[in-house]
């Protein structure tokens, strides 16, 4: 009688060694499809129109704009590991709190000068203290603070649950800079994808910007699981050698 192995539960996953099976598997092909998404993206954005009014500098868009999503987005991922680091003490929150840290923080940088090289011709200053340029900066200065938690403080622990606090402090930042041009007067111009009466760009630039946001989000979760296998392995290691230590001293 033949008899089948099991199908691993999501909630197998919770144990590091699982986990880490999983991942060497699934990365290659995660791996493999961010790079096909991103060469189709670029592609199509080879043949996307220059805006009538903004001309080339328009396809900055397709870099600024998945950036700026996947700077909050991240920062949402930052705060459900939170929550499971204080609340449900799960195993791998704090790893993944971690790992997408870097991750963000440098998004967030790409969003806020991409931003500054779109502004110049378009606005006629690389920057201005409006509502949705101000708070992203903020959330860029958040992530600063929640990564020197993270290496700076010396008990592991204690830097975790001090990252995990100001990140759920942070996340009420996220709406404020969603509805940033709804409710303030700014230069940046309002939401023009998700709006009431369907969005207001052209099909043409349209399809390579959603195309270029699969990519950048395939190459976060691309990334973010590298990055957990890698803080997991590097925890891994530091055991050991505070046994090691130990040994030594008895």
């Amino acid at each position: 009688m033949d008899i089948k192995k099991p199908r691993m539960a999501i909630i197998d996953l919770a144990n590091p060694t699982r986990f880490l099976n999983f991942v060497n598997r699934l990365l290659p092909w995660l791996a493999a499809a961010t790079v096909v998404v991103f060469a189709f993206g670029l592609a199509r954005i080879l043949g996307a129109p220059d805006d009538y009014q903004q001309g080339a500098t328009v396809k900055i868009m397709y870099l600024h704009v998945p950036a700026a999503w996947l700077a909050m987005m991240c920062w949402g991922v930052m705060s459900l590991a939170a929550l499971g680091t204080l609340v449900w003490k799960h195993p791998l929150a704090d790893v993944s709190g971690k790992a997408a840290a870097p991750i963000g923080a440098a998004f967030t940088f790409i969003c806020l000068v991409t931003g500054a090289l779109w502004g110049r011709p378009t606005w006629g200053t690389y920057w201005v203290w409006d509502a949705r340029l101000t708070s992203m900066l903020v959330l860029f200065l958040l992530y600063l603070g929640v990564l020197a938690l993270y290496w700076t403080v010396e008990d592991p622990g204690r830097g975790s649950r001090a990252a995990a606090i100001l990140t759920l402090v942070g996340a009420l930042n996220i709406p404020i800079i969603k509805f940033s041009v709804e409710y303030w007067n700014t230069l940046h111009q309002p939401a023009s994808l998700f709006r009431k009466g369907g969005s207001a760009i052209d099909p043409s630039i349209l399809t390579p910007l959603l195309i270029m946001a699969g990519g950048f989000t395939l190459m976060f979760f691309t990334l973010h699981l590298a990055a957990m296998r890698n803080e997991i392995l590097r925890r891994r290691v530091r055991a050991m050698r505070l046994i090691q230590a130990q040994e030594v001293v008895a």
